[in-house]
């Protein structure tokens, strides 16, 4: 029943929901999550602890930044739920306008975003693109 209780957790905020549809077939960093929802990074990390204690986010650390991706492996029940939300939301308002803001974000230099959220560079992309991560 602890799984249940985090995943239902995790999904019964928008915010949160809206992460797990930006995810969808792509790793993000903090700042582009950030940038996308339009909170304070404290806030944000709030919202990725929940997912990640309910497995459905999976995280790799970059020097003092964290990537995050939706889980390749992982158990039936949080397949079914990343599928559940992502097939009930694919016409909502909300997403298609995250979607359309998500396009931007992806063609902004990583950096330059960190830098403006927090005054210094982050997210080392070690040579490769925003569609190759």
């Amino acid at each position: 029943m602890h799984d249940f209780m985090n995943i239902t957790k995790a999904l019964s905020d928008q915010n949160r929901v809206r992460v797990l549809l930006a995810l969808k077939g792509r790793e993000l960093c903090v700042c582009q999550i950030i940038e996308l929802l339009g909170l304070a990074p404290s806030t944000v990390s709030k919202h990725m602890f929940i997912l990640k204690n309910a497995r459905l986010v999976e995280w790799r650390k970059e020097g003092l930044w964290m990537h995050y991706r939706l889980p390749y492996k992982s158990a039936p029940e949080i397949r079914k739920a990343i599928e559940w939300v992502c097939a009930s939301l694919e016409t909502d308002e909300t997403a298609k306008k995250d979607s359309a803001q998500l396009k931007k974000i992806l063609k902004m230099n990583v950096e330059d975003i960190c830098k403006r959220q927090n005054g210094r560079a982050c997210c080392k992309t070690q040579g490769r693109t925003n569609n190759e991560r």
